[in-house]
Order: structure tokens, then C-alpha cells, then sequence
């Protein structure tokens, strides 16, 4: 298996370079990775994509980052450019993971082998490695911080993005670790919505205005990234109810740590977007030089509260 494998990496290499013509291309015989992510608007994927570059830089090799925006036609894109380009391997973060399938099986049939980062495809079509967040336990660290921040009782919301494979493990993470607590501990919070915040800052704070309406009583809310945290603290300070109700997001962005520091989020399960950036790429270095690679890789998160931003020297003062 190997040695045939050694011999497509060989074909494809001397494929691409004789018959790629695109100009940014054509004068490096250094292999391309194509990468398409979620979004560049998060720092969580930028800092995945330099990872990735400098990681690639050590291997000779070199990396083309795009952003798919939210918009899985758009991705669809990138992956059928990346197969005119003849890329020696994709990266995908998908932004629908169910229908990124179709995408992920035509670069199949074009011998580009697909590894996925952050978001796993839920869809067709053949992934060599998955590497990410290991989101359901994130979500588990989740439950227990917001049980800490609550004393172990209320009610609270969630503010979800179910299109996204990550977020599904984080809030069923999130869900099944409640649901262990209150068996074993005697906790009784209890989940009274899932409003859809998107992933994003002004979603999230309209999703949360929502929510203070319908549930005068509500006490938490688990967000489900850093940029919804702080949609939600938005609201909750407009609201004048943020000393209240009580946030637990999810990532350790720069801005997400700052409001935990500031007391506005009590805590956030961090991620660690260079490991899972380098990982990557090394797995498809691994995978192109014909050795076995796993086909899932996850990196824990670790809880961050307010005495690890105090002691942070990243966060400005």
C-alpha cells in the first residue's frame, strides 16, 4: 500500500509540474496545500492558517489560505479551484458539514487526498485525517463551569450554531455532562432554549435580546464560541442584567479572555488553534512521504477563568 501510494505522490508531483500554468504557481515546484476555513473573521482560524504556513515552511512546502465565509457554495469553489490547480493535498474547515460531502468526493475523484481541521464533514466522500478540538469534551468543561458560576442551579440557554459538526459536540457535551452531574451531584439546572446565534457577535446578540424576553428568570447562557459570548454580554449589558446572568463561551480568543478578565464571561474552554494548524500539516506530510496517519486527531481544551487572565502576559492592560 505504501509503495503505491509513494508511486501516486510521484505521478501527481510530476503532473502538476509540468502542466500547472496558473502564474502564482508556476514558478515554485514547491507542493501546495489548499486551504479553505470557516471564516477569517475569527482569530481562532487565522492563527490555525499561520500555523499551518509556518508549519508547511519547514516541510518545503507551502500553504494557500482562503476563507469560505460562512458559505458552503463558496467553499465548493475553492475546493473545484484547488482541483484545477492540482494541489498535492486540501484542507477543509467546513462551512456546512453535511453538504461539504459532494466537494470532498470530487477532489477524491481527482486523487487529491482531503484532510479536515477544526470541522469534521458529516458528508460523502473520503477524509484522510481528522484533526481538531476535542469539542465534546470542551463542552463537558463547559457544563462544569457553568455549574460552578450558578452554584449548581437554574435555568439557562444555549446559543447555538447546529450547522457546524464542532458545535454539535460541544453542545452535546455541554448537555450529557448536566445531565451526569444532576444524576450524581444532585444538579439542577435546566436548559429552557437553543436560539441559533450563528457564530457571530450581532447574531448572538439579537439571539440573546430574544432570550431575555422570553425568560425573565434565566440565569446562564453557554455560548458556543467567543464571538457569541460576547454578542451575549452585549445584550446583557444593554439589558442591565450582565451581573445576573452569567456566560460561559468557548475558543480563548484575544477578546473573549479580555471579557473574562473584565468579569463579563466567567470562563471558556480554550482551544489551541497552532497545535491543531501544525498537526495538520504534518499529517499531510506524513500521509504524502507514504506513511499511515490516524484518522482522528483531537487536542483537549483547558478551562480558563478569571485568575489565568489576570496572570496572562498575551492580554494587553
Amino acid at each position: 500500500m505504501k509503495t503505491n501510494r509513494r508511486r501516486f505522490v510521484a505521478l501527481v508531483a510530476a503532473t502538476t509540474a509540468s502542466t500547472l500554468t496558473y502564474p502564482a504557481l508556476a514558478a515554485d515546484p514547491k507542493p501546495v496545500i489548499g486551504v479553505s476555513l470557516l471564516t477569517l473573521a475569527n482569530p481562532f482560524f487565522v492563527d490555525l492558517g499561520e500555523a499551518m504556513k509556518r508549519e508547511a515552511a519547514k516541510h518545503g512546502m507551502e500553504v494557500q489560505v482562503v476563507s469560505g465565509d460562512f458559505d458552503a457554495a463558496r467553499q465548493r469553489n475553492h475546493v473545484a479551484d484547488f482541483i484545477v490547480r492540482k494541489v498535492a493535498a486540501i484542507v477543509l474547515s467546513p462551512c456546512d458539514s453535511k453538504g461539504v460531502g459532494t466537494a470532498i468526493e470530487e477532489a477524491n475523484r481527482a486523487g487529491i487526498p482531503v484532510f479536515t481541521v477544526d470541522i469534521a464533514s458529516l458528508g460523502g466522500g473520503k477524509v484522510v485525517s481528522h484533526i481538531a478540538t476535542d469539542n465534546l469534551g470542551g463542552g463537558r468543561l463547559a457544563a462544569t463551569a457553568l455549574i460552578e458560576a450558578l452554584g449548581g442551579k437554574g435555568k439557562v440557554a444555549i446559543l447555538d450554531h447546529p450547522e457546524i459538526e464542532s458545535v454539535l459536540m460541544r453542545t452535546r457535551g455541554f448537555e450529557e455532562e448536566l445531565v451526569r452531574q444532576k444524576k450524581e451531584k444532585g444538579v439542577t439546572i435546566e436548559v429552557v432554549a437553543k436560539l441559533p446565534g450563528g457564530g457571530a457577535k450581532d447574531k448572538s446578540f439579537k439571539a440573546t435580546e430574544d432570550l431575555l424576553q422570553s425568560h425573565a428568570d434565566l440565569a446562564g447562557i453557554f455560548a458556543i464560541n467567543d464571538p457569541s459570548a460576547l454578542g451575549a454580554v452585549a445584550a446583557l449589558e444593554k439589558a442591565g442584567r450582565l451581573s445576573k446572568v452569567r456566560v460561559v463561551g468557548f475558543d480563548g480568543m484575544p477578546e473573549g479572555k479580555q471579557a473574562i478578565r473584565a468579569g463579563q464571561i466567567h470562563a471558556d474552554p480554550v482551544q489551541f488553534p497552532d497545535r491543531i494548524g501544525t498537526m495538520a500539516v504534518q499529517q499531510i506530510r506524513k500521509y504524502l512521504d507514504g506513511d499511515d496517519v490516524k484518522p482522528e486527531i483531537l487536542i483537549p481544551t483547558a478551562l480558563y477563568r478569571k485568575a489565568d487572565a489576570e496572570k496572562d502576559p498575551t492580554l494587553r492592560k
